[in-house]
């Protein structure tokens, strides 16, 4: 299972040889309504398998869809789905994403991957991580208001982890020492049980340390989503006297969350995230107004979609399931609306949304009872 924190937007809105093949599809995560994924997932593969032959007759077509076909035979993928599912591949490149969220059903063939479902999920504001921590292990939870998922770690984590404990093992050795007031080996001048208490603390320190390296790096970073560290009382204070994590808040879950059940720890953790999302929110349509108000922030789309051309765009604020058929110019920016029924038109709010963050702009979905504006979009410049 792939990670779409890591792998958005610098993966999948790069360019790739053709063809790309973009998958969605609802699933369920309890049985039986589970049983029919498989077979609705087939049937978009045929509906693939078609377009390709229409479109790339020349290609090796089995080959392309042979990832597709090995997923499908998957039965422990297909026990464990989530709310919804996207399937992304071209020559070189296959990623699955199990998605908190359901998704229109669509089977894509183009020379560029079907990517918008995707900055919807993303990009949204109610999104976070927990760290689930304890003296010898962790665990990664990504979540939102309604759901909470385990994230399948990263494969070079334990790695990371080993070479970050190792570069005090001098330490270590000499931590099961115990001296005289001398300062030589020989009669000890504390107990063993204190010695051996020593050394499991400045283990635990460095195993501490380790992993606050590897989820600032491989996870709060790419995400940029407020992390929650659940763990027992007494370790809290020994990571957060470690951790350089920025993104960590200070609350935190006082409980092992092997205790908990998911939904358990998603009702905890949204208690805590809340009061940071609201905020967050706040002050994006505080700093919109600010912007509009020096002529710097915009909430025409026409306006806002030259703009994004122009790579103006610091900050765009798009109304969460709002959508405006149409298509934007590349060259002039002009929007051209539309119906969605045409296959060639698109969302003209994700078309924004991607513009601005090719040019390296954020991009947040806001609920359409906070978006400050009637338009489903509001942008704020940076020149």
């Amino acid at each position: 299972m792939n990670s779409l924190t890591q792998d958005y937007p610098a993966i999948l809105l790069d360019k790739h040889e053709p063809p790309c093949l973009s998958l969605y599809q609802p699933t369920h995560r309890q049985h039986p309504e589970n049983t029919q994924d498989p077979i609705r997932f087939r049937n978009l593969v045929k509906e693939m398998e078609e377009s390709l032959r229409k479109k790339y007759p020349s290609r090796d077509i089995t080959a392309l869809l042979r990832p597709f076909e090995d997923l499908a035979e998957d039965r422990s993928f297909w026990n464990h789905t989530a709310d919804g599912l996207a399937v992304l591949s071209a020559p070189g490149l296959f990623r699955v994403y199990r998605l908190q969220r359901p998704v229109v059903e669509l089977s894509v063939v183009a020379d560029s991957f079907h990517t918008k479902p995707l900055m919807r999920i993303v990009q949204s504001a109610d999104r976070y991580q927990i760290l689930g921590l304890s003296r010898h292990a962790f665990k990664m939870f990504e979540g939102n208001r309604d759901a909470l998922d385990e994230i399948q770690l990263i494969e070079s984590a334990a790695q990371v982890i080993d070479e970050q404990q190792g570069k005090d093992e001098g330490d270590r050795e000499g931590a099961h020492r115990a001296y005289s007031s001398a300062g030589r080996p020989g009669a000890a001048a504390r107990h063993g049980t204190d010695v051996k208490q020593d050394v499991e603390d400045r283990n635990t320190q460095l195993f501490f340390r380790a992993v606050d390296e590897v989820v600032l790096k491989h996870y709060s970073q790419p995400s940029g989503q407020s992390l929650i560290l659940a763990a027992l009382p007494q370790h809290h204070h020994l990571f957060r006297a470690i951790s350089s994590n920025p993104l960590l808040i200070s609350e935190g879950i006082n409980t092992n969350p092997e205790a908990l059940s998911l939904d358990a720890l998603r009702e905890r953790a949204w208690q805590l995230v809340q009061p940071y999302y609201l905020e967050r929110l706040a002050g994006l349509v505080e700093s919109f107004g600010a912007a509009a108000a020096k002529g710097q922030g915009a909430d025409d789309l026409s306006e806002i979609a030259t703009a994004a051309i122009a790579g103006r765009i610091a900050t765009l604020l798009i109304e969460a399931d709002r959508l405006i058929p149409g298509y934007i110019d590349v060259t002039s920016g002009q929007i051209t609306t539309d119906n969605l029924s045409n296959p060639e038109i698109d969302d003209v709010l994700d078309d924004l949304g991607e513009h601005v963050l090719k040019t390296g702009g954020e991009v947040v979905i806001v609920p359409s009872e906070r978006m400050p504006t009637q338009t489903g979009a509001a942008a704020i410049y940076r020149f």
